[in-house]
């Protein structure tokens, strides 16, 4: 067993930040699934949005934020990470991070749904720059221990560890599984915070890295914290469509520098569809290509920015353009192959911007969290910011707040007592790739209330056999993950079965229209002890 003050679960942008301020006061634990660097952060090409340019504003980045959002986001929210964003950006630079500098500050870019060029951006690798200076400061700060390779698999409550737990129930930490030798030991802290990213895996085709399998809303929701808006999966518009290619983005930057989509035969389509054409909010831009590709029976669709000067294209996106390089392909010479796939949950854990949620001791921040920001879908460029945000009130949260929290108790050893060694791997696999194609083939951009029903009775099947087999076999990183992209699939079914509307990134063909009885409602689901049993207050036992 460790004990520390603080455990980050996470080592993205929001993890780090905290666990760098945090060290100020306390001693930080952060535990990482794979490598450090393996993270949504890394991935991101954009870039943060603040407001910069003399002609823009904090009201115009509140009224885009707030339209993206479609009724859902919580306007104070939105005001204060709006109004930080300046703040935080120069925190970063201060770090080391090295943004874009034109001849009167950062070289501003444009992305969907904003109004103005407000995207502060390390040319298209914004995430991995932010990822590296946060990592080293990290790696050399007396108080903080970062780990690789450790996987979470349960937080550890106050109700678990005491018969009659004091007060309100607490979290105590986490058990974590050290993926190389398969050990499960308690990790005890006197505060958890999950920053463990989102949940790209569930679905078949995604953006995200390979870690992304929602094990911090599992995690949460097991332990009884709310979580919604579940049913709002952004799907980003261009991900290349290459054999070759694993999850490969084409950034939204690109449209901002002018790029357009067209059909196979050269024809545009967004003009039509959406008056700011190809920078339309992300959710109009994915629908409209799902639908093209339907309507045409093709396989995906075309983005093409040969129209714009090569030596441009070059500069702004060099690492874009050197990846589809070495995949065949010169992004200044011909249309590239794009199809959506899923990117960015804009719901989450319920928390406050601070991190806070329900559970005392338990902060979420960064994706896994939904602090009322996004809404019913999330503005290019916000996420990051966001993260930082929510980073820096989370520290002085904790700060204030930790002096009066004891040392955590002990915790019983991880028993595997009764288990046994599965036999063959087979069934994970298979199981694996059915509730990924079953997420989408009948959740994906556009849905029915038949689908959907479908998709609870075939994932409820998978989640009791899966449940089974946690429960008598060894546990390994693929039967955790198993569990908790099953459960996660299952929760944001029983969102999008609560809403019968249209709204954001949610579009049901049998409710094509938002309603206004659902403006401002988010769809909340929590594991309640009932009867003995701990049941979703959405119908089926989750």
């Amino acid at each position: 067993m460790s004990r520390v003050d603080v455990l980050v679960l996470g080592s993205g942008i929001a993890g780090l930040m905290t666990a760098l301020r945090v060290a100020e006061h306390a001693d930080v634990m952060v535990l990482t699934k794979k490598r450090a660097e393996d993270s949504n952060t890394n991935w991101a090409q954009g870039g943060i949005a603040a407001v910069f340019d003399p002609g823009d504003s904090f009201r115009d980045h509140e009224r885009d934020t707030l339209r993206c959002g479609a009724g859902l986001s919580d306007p104070r929210v939105v005001r204060r990470v709006v109004e930080e964003a300046p703040a935080r950006v120069r925190e970063l630079e201060r770090l080391g991070v090295r943004f874009n500098r034109g001849a009167r500050g950062y070289a501003l870019g444009r992305e969907g749904g904003h109004s103005r060029r407000r995207i502060v951006h390390a040319s298209d690798f914004t995430g991995r720059s932010i990822e590296q200076a946060l990592i080293e400061h990290v790696k050399r700060h007396p108080r903080i221990e970062l780990i690789e390779d450790q996987l979470g698999v349960d937080l550890i409550l106050d109700s678990r560890l005491r018969r009659r737990p004091r007060g309100r129930d607490r979290c105590w930490g986490a058990y974590v599984m050290d993926r190389r030798s398969g050990r499960i030991r308690a990790v005890t802290a006197r505060a958890t915070v999950l920053a463990t990213g989102g949940t790209g895996k569930v679905y078949l085709y995604t953006t995200n890295p390979d870690i992304a399998t929602g094990d911090g809303l599992a995690m949460a929701y097991r332990a009884g914290v709310p979580v919604e808006n579940l049913e709002f999966v952004q799907f980003h518009p261009t991900c290349l469509f290459h054999p070759g290619a694993k999850s490969f983005l084409l950034s939204e930057a690109l449209r901002g520098e002018g790029a357009v989509l067209r059909t196979l035969d050269g024809r545009r389509f967004m003009p039509a569809v959406h008056p700011l054409g190809e920078l339309a909010p992300r959710d109009v831009v994915a629908r409209a290509i799902d639908r093209e590709m339907k309507r045409r029976g093709d396989p995906h669709v075309l983005l093409d920015i040969t129209h714009r000067p090569a030596a441009l294209v070059r500069a702004r996106f060099p690492n874009i353009c050197a990846a589809l390089r070495r995949l065949g392909f010169d992004l200044t010479r011909e249309p590239i192959p794009v199809v959506p796939a899923a990117h960015y949950m804009c719901g989450g854990v319920h928390a406050t911007l601070a991190g806070r949620t329900a559970l005392n001791g338990l902060y979420a921040l960064g994706e896994v969290a939904s602090t009322g920001l996004h809404g019913a879908n999330r503005l290019a460029s916000n996420s990051l910011l966001e993260a930082l945000v929510a980073a820096h009130h989370a520290a002085r949260d904790l700060a204030r707040g930790l002096p009066a929290v004891p040392n955590a108790p002990r915790a019983a050893a991880w028993s595997a007592r009764g288990t046994r060694p599965p036999i063959e791997t087979v069934v994970f696999d298979h199981n694996w790739d059915a509730v990924r194609r079953i997420m989408w083939n009948l959740v994906g951009i556009v849905r029915t209330d038949e689908r959907l029903q479908l998709a609870a009775r075939h994932l409820a099947l998978l989640g009791s056999e899966i449940g089974e087999d946690y429960g008598r076999l060894r546990l390994s990183s693929d039967l955790i993950e198993l569990r908790n992209i099953t459960l996660v699939g299952r929760l944001i079914v029983a969102a999008a079965r609560r809403r019968p509307e249209s709204r954001g990134l949610h579009f049901n063909l049998d409710h094509p229209r938002s309603s206004r009885e659902w403006t401002g409602k988010c769809t909340t689901l929590r594991r309640r002890r009932r009867s003995g049993r701990l049941a979703a207050p959405s119908g089926p036992d989750l």
